[in-house]
């Protein structure tokens, strides 16, 4: 969040000789405003390099300087031994909208002499993978895209010098049964629930080009082994917009980049990611926050931490929190939508029809029946209407029920993700999900 102009006024009184007492005053302005880039044009002119070198608001170079203090900051005030790292290319997040399927991505450095990916960033699933000696892939010229200024990368495991098989005997090989011999190279297949799509191929070792920071020093650059997939064949989505050039798994699983950075000791078991469609977007490996910042504790599914899914206590519509609104839910990347159960769903879209003062379009399919008009150039405001009684049912929960644990688990309700089980079926219908986002848009916009 962009930081802005802070006002301390810090009071001291002194008593001299029964003499009135003096106020002096003291104030902050943030560093990079227009005020203190006239306080110091003003005390300094052009000194230095003859002009001041003073960063757009909201560029890049504004956005690293800020980050970069933060980090120097939190590093000295954690003492911690991990540094935090990120891509080689950088930390940037980056976001182009409906050409690529609405996911978030950042650009990888790996093997040697190392080549460049732009990966989808994607923390419900585990596996590294990029396109590799293809059989059928995405398109990768720029001249393919209207968002890209430079070719994309195809991986071939024999042009690295650091790369390797890994063997059907290995661990972290899951796909051992479709083996021929222990030393072949490990399969792999990843299948999707939705529009055909999957990506396959084996699994390889190789280096991936990082970045280390620290508070007590500059930085510096490292190489990780980290699992990769060579995806040979892709299908359905990822061949039409959705990951041309790759994913990366974040999820907590084994083979997972975060995992295995933490497994050889580089980071803490953690990482942070900040999405965000103007361009402003990072990832740190190692990241925990400060120790002070409230958390929210992942469920166990099936006793075991294999997805990030979390315990929403309740659904609130405006000021109006919903009975029997709970649920468990996965936190996910690379899913563009919130997807709510179908019971669960019925009861927002009915408080929201209930409040909102808006016109819905009319003469829409029933699965579009809770869409409504939102013209920006309408100068009439839309917004939702308090209860009539000017009190919710439910009141929002206080700060100590948002911090007390709940881990009970139940059934996720998960639609329209990834699943290595190619049997696993979506518990939502079509006209469901459709009419959802229409809805979950707006609910977005106005709440």
């Amino acid at each position: 969040m962009e930081k802005r102009a802070v006002f301390l006024v810090l009071s001291v009184w002194l008593l001299l000789g029964g003499s009135a007492a003096l106020t002096f005053s003291s104030r902050l302005i943030h560093r990079f405003s227009d005020e203190a880039k006239a306080l110091w044009t003003a005390r300094n002119g052009n000194a230095g390099n003859g002009v001041v070198s003073w960063p757009k608001r909201n560029s890049l170079e504004y956005l690293e300087l800020l980050i970069g203090n933060d980090l120097k900051r939190q590093r000295m005030k954690l003492g911690s031994q991990y540094p935090l790292l990120f891509p080689s290319q950088g930390s940037e997040t980056l976001f182009f909208g409906n050409e690529f399927d609405w996911l978030h991505y950042t650009w990888i450095d790996i093997g040697t002499p190392n080549v460049s990916f732009l990966v989808a960033l994607d923390a419900g699933s585990d596996l590294l993978w990029v396109p590799c000696d293809c059989i059928q892939c995405a398109p990768l010229s720029a001249s393919y895209y209207n968002s890209l200024d430079k070719d994309l990368s195809e991986y071939s495991p024999s042009l690295s010098s650091s790369s390797k098989n890994l063997s059907c005997s290995h661990l972290l090989c899951e796909s051992s049964s479709y083996c021929k011999g222990p030393n072949d190279p490990c399969p792999y297949i990843i299948e999707y629930d939705s529009d055909n799509t999957s990506t396959s191929g084996y699994l390889v070792e190789d280096k991936l080009h990082l970045k280390s920071f620290s508070g007590h020093s500059e930085e510096s650059s490292l190489q990780a082994s980290v699992v990769i997939g060579c995806g040979r064949k892709q299908s359905g989505g990822y061949l039409d917009g959705a990951a041309p050039d790759g994913l990366m798994g974040l999820g907590p699983g084994n083979i997972s980049v975060p995992s295995l950075l933490a497994k050889a000791g580089l980071i803490q078991n953690s990482f942070s990611i900040c999405l965000d469609e103007n361009g402003s977007g990072r990832i740190y490996f190692g990241d925990k926050g400060l120790a002070t910042q409230q958390s929210t504790p992942f469920l166990p599914i099936g006793g075991k931490y294999e997805k990030y899914f979390v315990r929403v206590e309740h659904l609130c519509v405006g000021s109006s929190c919903l009975e029997k609104s709970g649920f468990s839910a996965l936190v996910d990347s690379g899913t563009s939508f919130t997807y709510l159960p179908p019971e669960i769903y019925d009861k927002v879209v009915l408080e929201f029809d209930k409040q909102v003062n808006a016109r819905r379009i009319s003469n829409q399919e029933d699965f579009w029946k809770y869409c409504y008009n939102q013209d920006v150039n309408d100068k009439s405001s839309v917004h939702l209407a308090p209860p009539p009684s000017g009190e919710s049912p439910i009141p929002l929960p206080t700060n100590e029920q948002q911090n007390t644990n709940n881990t009970q688990a139940v059934t996720p309700a998960v639609a329209g993700r990834a699943s290595t089980n190619p049997s696993a079926a979506s518990s939502l219908q079509i006209p469901t999900l459709l009419c959802l986002m229409a809805s979950l848009l707006i609910l977005r916009c106005l709440l």
